[in-house]
């Protein structure tokens, strides 16, 4: 991979939707399919309830904040910063990423690739195992371009052999970094036995095949004194690679990092000793849009923690709701909105009243913290509060997420509003 390019200029988003049609969630009204660029001239306001409500929203100033905030971290430590792009799937937010000076985007699979291509974007970091002959002709595909960067995982002789005799057929080179993984975790090496095994596979694909560095994902572990040992680990398996002159790049890429324990990844990598030059790259994609649930307690870590995120003014903020009817109060207690399953991620807590406002009133204000969500189903919620509370049918609700990652993949589009909660753009997923 080139290390000299950075930002990189969007190109024509081929066989791809350039327009929004009014035939999905969340949006305000269309009469015909609009291209992407003119939402924004179509005035819609969601206090004004132009929107279709449920619908999923971002902040552009809580965007903005974030996208400098992380930025800012990961250059004090000299590292680069690759996003993870799963989080979203919205090529829109990987651009304007990569112009906030990410060196390039993280994903997960070969379709995931294949579309943040066709948007433009040429450097990609798979943080996973190519695997599979279609997936293999995927990339294959996108290398015919010589100013596309790739590079996955491997952790196996078996797989590099895969690798090596579809790429060698191609005459193409693959990059591909060594994963090491830890007992009861997900993919990646455990052993040495496993890494010679993968070592002699390599040496015999390396013109097509050439290891270029060593990964991880410690979001696999939880306890910081293993998630150290852990780092250190990597660190010596790479530094062994290198003295025995196994990698084919300079500088050697050294990369992890989940959204949870970046602080610690990037103190340990950037302060590694290989006897060669290295890049750190760190890969957190939540930070975008943030939470309140376990990403929040991890920011919380990190800023009582890390002196350089203690030299920054403030921290993450959360920039992602989604907003709700209330659609009954059948008890006194008890409202039922209009939001269910099929709306918000649920699985690592329920969503959160954040903001309340009936239309007609001049702003929203903050919902009252004994306002709790305590089920939901596909498309409705229980809202339980304390009886009397002033809740009607109508009011809107916005609600705090959980979980980033698993409500971006049920919109096809979010709205981007100003502090006026007027829509300024929309974003587009490819799940």
């Amino acid at each position: 991979m080139n290390a000299k390019r950075n930002v990189v200029e969007p190109s024509p988003a081929t066989g791809t939707s350039q327009t929004v049609q009014s035939l999905t969630k969340g949006l305000g009204p269309l009469d015909r399919p609009t291209p992407l660029e003119d939402v924004a001239r179509l005035v819609w306001r969601l206090l004004d309830e132009d929107v279709s409500l449920p619908t999923a929203v971002l902040y552009e100033d809580r965007l903005k904040h974030n996208l400098s905030w992380m930025q800012q971290f990961v250059s004090k430590y000299g590292a680069k910063f690759a996003p993870h792009g799963k989080t979203t799937m919205a090529p829109r937010l990987f651009l304007r990423q990569l112009e906030a000076g990410a060196w390039g985007i993280t994903l997960a699979t070969a379709a995931q690739t294949q579309a943040a291509y066709q948007h433009g974007i040429r450097r990609v970091l798979m943080a996973n195992q190519l695997v599979g002959r279609e997936n293999m002709r995927i990339v294959s595909r996108l290398l015919e371009d010589p100013s596309f960067e790739f590079v996955c995982l491997v952790d196996s002789g078996e797989h590099v052999e895969q690798l090596g005799r579809f790429f060698s057929s191609c005459d193409q080179r693959l990059n591909v970094l060594l994963e090491v993984g830890v007992e009861g975790g997900r993919t990646g090496i455990r052993n040495r036995e496993q890494l010679n095994r993968l070592l002699e596979a390599q040496a015999q694909f390396r013109e097509h095949v050439p290891l270029v560095g060593v990964e991880l994902f410690e979001g696999v572990l939880s306890d910081e004194p293993a998630i150290r040992a852990f780092l250190d680990n990597a660190v010596e398996i790479a530094s062994d690679l290198a003295r025995a002159g196994h990698f084919d790049r300079k500088p050697i890429i050294l990369t992890g990092a989940g959204s949870a324990w970046y602080d610690v990844v990037a103190e340990t990598f950037a302060n590694a000793d290989l006897g060669q030059p290295h890049e750190v790259v760190l890969r957190p994609g939540c930070y975008l849009t943030h939470d309140v649930g376990a990403y929040r307690e991890a920011q919380q870590r990190i800023l009582s923690h890390s002196s350089v995120a203690q030299q920054m003014a403030s921290g993450l903020v959360p920039a992602l709701h989604v907003w709700a009817y209330v659609h009954s109060v059948p008890e006194k207690n008890r409202a039922i909105v209009g939001l269910g399953k099929r709306d918000a991620a649920f699985d690592s807590g329920l969503p959160v009243p954040a903001l309340h406002y009936r239309p007609g009133q001049s702003k929203p204000v903050n919902a009252p913290k004994d306002w709790k969500l305590i089920r939901m189903m596909d498309q409705h919620a229980f809202l339980e509060f304390p009886e009397h509370a002033d809740i009607r049918v109508g009011d809107m609700i916005a609600f705090d997420i959980c979980h980033p990652c698993l409500t971006f993949d049920k919109w096809r589009y979010l709205l981007v509003m100003d502090s006026n909660f007027q829509v300024v753009d929309i974003v587009e997923t490819f799940f």
